[in-house]
């Protein structure tokens, strides 16, 4: 395997109260963009498991909000919601997010998405998830948000090598 070649990999850190998920995918800055924003790609590829989204619903501006819910096999619904701080096409995201289920409802997070043009034909999208308290933080990582956003995201790349073949 050449150098060129390596294997591309998502990779997660926790500093101080946030969790930092990072990936490079080789596909320009816009197409990751929409595919990470656009509900119809969403749908596709966001959440725990592999389940795709049942409802995702987007209002993408500032000010606007989400609602995105997985359900189970059981039928439980897995809601998660929140609002957009911050809309920046193609560079920047701020929205707030909350499981919204008890007791997690009562913690909400705040995500910093960056868009990073590399080279101009790939992207290196950096996901920054800040919490208010160490308690909140572990409490996620308690329920397997670490490896759920890890999912997403090579989740994500394959919906990305799909879109980049149409």
């Amino acid at each position: 395997m050449s150098m060129n070649q390596k294997q591309i990999e998502t990779v997660s850190r926790v500093e101080g109260l946030a969790l930092i998920v990072e990936r490079v995918y080789n596909v320009p800055q816009q197409l990751v963009w929409d595919a990470w924003t656009q509900p119809e790609h969403v749908s596709l590829w966001w959440g725990y498991g592999g389940v795709p989204l049942y409802v995702c619903d987007v209002d993408l501006r500032q000010g606007g909000s989400y609602r995105y819910v997985q359900k189970g096999e059981d039928g439980t619904e897995y809601p998660f919601i929140g609002n957009y701080r911050e809309v920046v096409s193609p560079k920047r995201l701020v929205y707030t997010q909350i499981f919204d289920i008890e007791p997690f409802n009562q913690h909400e997070s705040v995500t910093y998405d960056t868009f990073e043009e590399i080279e101009g034909e790939k992207t290196k999208l950096t996901s920054r998830t800040e919490f208010k308290s160490a308690e909140a933080l572990q409490g996620s990582l308690d329920t397997g948000m670490e490896q759920g956003a890890i999912d997403s995201m090579e989740r994500f790349a394959k919906h990305l090598e799909k879109m980049e073949k149409l």
